[in-house]
């Protein structure tokens, strides 16, 4: 399908354009009375006649020769004829003059520039036989390398299908096959996957889902339409390609496009309900924004509201929660306090295997207080705030206003996610990196290469004695620096006697050469201790 309900187009045709520039046409010294985006419509077949009914043996696409012999003879009846011819679809009109007609009559003239049909005529005499014969050696040759060229799309996309290709594989695969920026969006008009030039992401994803949507109600007409495919199968439909425009393919722009939405409803279908597509979709977009894999900030802020989470206006958070069963829907969770969110577990960011790395869009004033952070944790628990979310815990960023601040409150929150939560505590438990002023500091500073060397300096004999011995002395540091004056509770979250533990924090202080009692002794060893978790991947 060539737009919405469009008739399909076949790129392997050739155009009005193409066939005048023959060297059998050629012969005849053509000169184009009616041009532009008219001589770029597709030939399907040449027909010779000089017939003034030839309308009604026409079925669409052809491009009619004549002498114009058997033509009427009133303007208002050759009127009617051209308009006729034009009712039926024809390409184009090419008419030979000297035997009948010494020019193209002026009427027939204005009524194909009125209606866009091409009009050319021939000043010299053409063999009409050995012009078709020329043109339909053009079309069969084009409509069997066409054959050929869809076969091969066929393979490889069925090939991408039965190895469980996911849905941006196949997007990337569609994007790189023809040449041209390629998106797949859901039914509410939000993408899905997409494969862009990066320097042109704010321009091609600024507005999209108004975009979409007027593309979707135009239709598929002009060369700088978009080619819009509904991916769908038994009945259910579940979103659409879209290639941007780009040059033509061999088997035809439409056919690979509706290839590959074969390949993504035959995912589909193998996935049940499933949201795979939106799973993995959201999945790579985080990790590619957390990786830095964006061309320009404003062409992020473009990628994520075309996925669907506002940025522009809205109150930001990056948000880590980690626990058992919070598997729940995130964005749901999020229109409960009425925003949106993009969630992931990106590999390589520092976070626990289970952690969900949340970005939280929510309207510009929203509180988003201990209490609402509760509810949201139960609600990723899937079963409603009735839900036990005593095993989780959420670690929220602060807020932000944009992309920058943004990817600061993720990193704020990852950073966080990796502290211990105390002994004990009973969740949901929510920790916000503005109430921890050291875990922001590291954030801010982690790529500052003389904090990293103070880190690695003041724990290297720990690290030393626990890659050597199989020690747990950092975890011993860990567990007293949550737990300041309290080493009981200290003890407890090590897991060891309290006999065991003291033994461990004065080894410590001996490997270290330093006084476990000074504050500022401790404040260092913390903010070291931090640096090194925040730099583990």
């Amino acid at each position: 399908m060539n737009g919405v309900g469009g008739l399909a187009t076949d790129d392997a045709l050739p155009t009005v354009r193409e066939i005048l520039a023959l060297d059998a046409v050629a012969a005849g010294v053509p000169e184009v009375l009616v041009g532009d985006a008219a001589l770029d419509a597709r030939v399907r077949w040449v027909h010779v006649s000089d017939s003034a009914g030839v309308a009604r043996l026409l079925d669409g696409g052809e491009l009619l020769l004549s002498t114009g012999s058997g033509w009427p003879t009133e303007p208002d009846e050759l009127r009617t004829f051209i308009a006729g011819l034009v009712g039926v679809g024809v390409s184009g009109l090419v008419l030979e003059l000297g035997a009948h007609y010494r020019y193209v009559p002026a009427v027939v003239h204005r009524t194909a520039a009125e209606h866009g049909l091409a009009l050319a005529a021939l000043h010299r005499e053409v063999k009409f036989v050995g012009l078709t014969q020329a043109v339909h050696r053009r079309i069969i040759s084009e409509q069997t390398a066409a054959l050929h060229a869809r076969d091969e799309v066929r393979e490889r996309f069925t090939a991408l299908t039965l190895r469980g290709a996911p849905a941006d594989y196949i997007v990337q695969q569609l994007a790189q096959t023809l040449a041209a920026p390629v998106l797949l969006e859901n039914l509410s008009h939000e993408v899905v996957a997409a494969d862009l030039p990066p320097e042109s992401e704010e321009e091609l994803l600024a507005g999209w889902q108004l975009r979409s949507r007027d593309a979707h109600r135009r239709g598929g007409a002009g060369p700088d339409a978009w080619l819009i495919v509904p991916v769908e199968a038994r009945g259910s439909r579940w979103g659409h390609l879209i290639a941007l425009p780009g040059p033509s393919h061999a088997a035809g722009r439409t056919s690979v496009l509706e290839q590959g939405a074969i390949a993504l409803a035959l995912g589909r279908l193998a996935d049940g309900d499933d949201d795979t597509w939106a799973r993995i979709g959201r999945q790579r977009l985080v990790e590619h924004l957390l990786g830095g894999r964006f061309a320009t900030p404003a062409g992020a802020v473009a990628r994520l509201e075309a996925a669907g989470l506002p940025v522009r206006g809205c109150d930001l958070y990056g948000v880590v929660a980690t626990g058992r069963g919070l598997d729940g829907d995130a964005d749901a969770a999020a229109r409960s306090l009425g925003g949106r969110a993009l969630d992931g577990r990106p590999v390589g960011v520092g976070a626990a295997p289970s952690a969900r790395v949340l970005l939280l869009s929510l309207p510009a004033g929203t509180r988003f207080d201990d209490e609402a952070a509760a509810r949201f944790v139960a609600l990723l628990a899937r079963r409603g705030e009735s839900a036990d979310a005593s095993g989780a815990a959420l670690a929220i960023g602060a807020g932000a206003v944009d992309l920058d601040g943004l990817l600061v409150s993720v990193q704020e929150a990852l950073d966080l996610s990796r502290s211990p939560i105390p002994r004990g505590a009973r969740g949901p438990i929510v920790r916000r990196s503005q109430d921890r002023p050291l875990v922001r500091l590291v954030t801010a500073l982690r790529d500052d290469h003389r904090l990293q060397e103070l880190g690695e300096r003041m724990l290297a004999p720990l690290i030393e004695h626990d890659l050597a011995r199989g020690g747990d002395l950092l975890d011993v540091l860990a567990a007293m620096l949550a737990h300041p004056g309290n080493r009981t509770a200290a003890a407890q979250a090590s897991h060891l006697s309290r006999s065991v533990f003291y033994q461990r924090l004065a080894l410590i202080g001996d490997l270290l050469g330093a006084d476990l009692d000074d504050g500022e002794t401790l404040t260092a060893l913390h903010l070291a201790l931090l640096v090194r978790r925040s730099g583990a991947r």
